[in-house]
């Protein structure tokens, strides 16, 4: 599996979910999605740019 979501990328998509987490902790269920962004963000791969071949790590 090849990184493809540059560090900008990865930042912003790491404080997106850990603030739908936040939502979602606060007692709102719609937040527990932000375990999407928070995990490509850590891994650096997300499945639909290797879909369109995006690569935004270079």
């Amino acid at each position: 599996m090849k990184k493809n979501v540059g560090t900008i990328d990865r930042t912003v998509r790491i404080i997106v979910g850990l603030a739908l987490l936040g939502v979602a902790y606060k007692g709102n269920r719609w937040g527990l999605i932000g375990v999407v962004p928070l995990l490509t963000g850590i891994i650096g791969w997300c499945p639909p740019y290797q879909l369109l071949g995006i690569n935004k790590n270079r």
